[in-house]
């Protein structure tokens, strides 16, 4: 059977983490992407931990692209560059906005000679805005967004510290709105024959993704209830056997207080003075729990406790590590494949060394390909300059992996490439 997106063109700029989701999960519905790194490498390939030389951080986002390394200080690495996207459906990138422009590669560029294509540029803070040109990073745009200062007030006083999210929200909920943005552009070119040019900020996205942002800006006092359905507020409970669990929803919200009620058939706590309330239950919330605990300790048998759980309408979660629910057998339904597959690393080439590239990054452009595949180096005169993205990112990334102490391999210039899967 194929898949959504057989047949769909894919030219990946990205690098890290938003850009590189973004077409992992085009690549996941059946798109062919082809991710073009600088000849250092995609930054991401030195995060730990690795198997052998290769990145599984940088694995888990690129796996079943193939890969192509351009300098693109390089005229004819520019030249193969435009080859690529002449007959691109999508170009993703993930830049600071303007660094592709100096390459002839910015979307006014390519729809010159591609005028179909449908162009997915993600960034910080949007491509025109006045903070356009700042570093952006999930952590502080988090910060910037409100996510942070929402974290931190949800734990309160049991942070002995400020702490950030552990997870890059901002970064995988960019990726996925490109994504979004990006089959719309399409469906739009199926409609009218015209390409499009998406424009997806980290900062609008967490801004947009934000469940609160109505509570938060409305100012209204709800008396103690929490906001929302609760479920910020659900509670973990441990289980005779010493695992714990968590029931999505709140007891102090009224409408879940009733539930929990009837979830441990004690309709008597309904009439109880000390929750009678939200307030009072806030207040009184250690005794309260105190019931749900002694309530679940009657229980032995984990399938007869998710039973009544759900009999009241609420639904109940084991805290699990990662790993743990990896190997859930319910997993093999959801076609969850958590292979490993390790790859031959070409060997190295000699500067000015034609090489036949093997599949080439679209079949159809074989010849074309060939034609440009020699070593560039040597002349600095050919530079477009010190100060450009791709430069910046070649001398962070060896930088980076000195600071660290990490032994990154190299990855071979556009002559050494081998357009592979990874």
């Amino acid at each position: 059977m194929s898949a959504p997106l057989d047949g769909l063109r894919v030219v990946d700029f990205t690098r890290v983490l938003a850009g590189p989701h973004c077409t992992k999960a085009l690549r996941d519905l059946g798109a062919q992407v082809v991710k073009i790194e600088p000849p250092s490498g995609d930054i991401v390939r030195i995060g730990l931990p690795h198997i052998g030389d290769m990145g599984l951080y940088f694995v888990q986002q690129n796996a079943g692209k193939r890969s192509l390394s351009l300098d693109l200080n390089w005229s004819e690495a520019r030249e193969v560059a435009v080859e690529i996207c002449r007959t691109a459906d999508v170009i993703v990138e993930n830049f600071r906005p303007g660094t592709l422009k100096r390459f002839g590669l910015s979307y006014e560029d390519v729809r010159q000679f591609n005028p179909k294509v449908v162009y997915a540029s993600l960034s910080g803070y949007g491509q025109s805005t006045s903070w356009s040109n700042r570093p952006a990073f999930a952590v502080t745009v988090q910060a910037e967004t409100g996510l942070t200062s929402i974290v931190e007030e949800h734990f309160g006083g049991a942070l002995s510290e400020p702490m950030n999210d552990a997870c890059s929200h901002a970064d995988i909920y960019t990726g996925l709105q490109g994504v979004i943005g990006i089959l719309a552009a399409l469906q739009h070119r199926n409609r009218t024959g015209e390409g499009q040019h998406i424009d997806v900020s980290m900062a609008a996205t967490m801004l947009s993704v934000n469940e609160r942002a109505g509570s938060q800006l409305s100012g209204i006092d709800t008396n103690g209830e929490p906001i929302a359905l609760s479920a910020n507020e659900a509670h973990i409970f441990e289980l005779p056997d010493g695992n714990r669990l968590t029931i999505a929803a709140s007891p102090i919200f009224s409408p879940m207080f009733a539930r929990y009620c009837a979830m441990m058939r004690r309709n008597d706590l309904l009439g109880d003075p000390r929750y009678a309330t939200a307030n009072l239950r806030r207040e009184h919330l250690s005794s309260l729990l105190e019931e749900v605990r002694v309530w679940l300790l009657t229980f032995t048998d984990l399938q007869e406790l998710q039973a009544q759980v759900s009999e009241a309408g609420l639904a109940c979660g084991m805290i699990r590590r990662y790993g743990e629910r990896m190997r859930y057998m319910h997993l093999k339904d959801l076609r969850c494949d958590l292979r490993h597959t390790r790859r031959r690393r070409a060997p190295p080439r000699r500067i000015g060394e034609r090489m036949d590239v093997g599949e080439p990054a679209f079949p159809d452009q074989r010849e074309s390909i060939l034609e440009h595949c020699l070593v560039f180096g040597g002349k600095a005169g050919d530079e477009i300059g010190a100060e450009d993205q791709f430069r910046s990112d070649a001398a962070d990334f060896a930088a980076e992996a000195d600071r660290v102490g990490t032994q990154v391999p190299p990855l071979h210039s556009l002559q050494d490439q081998i357009v592979t899967r990874l």
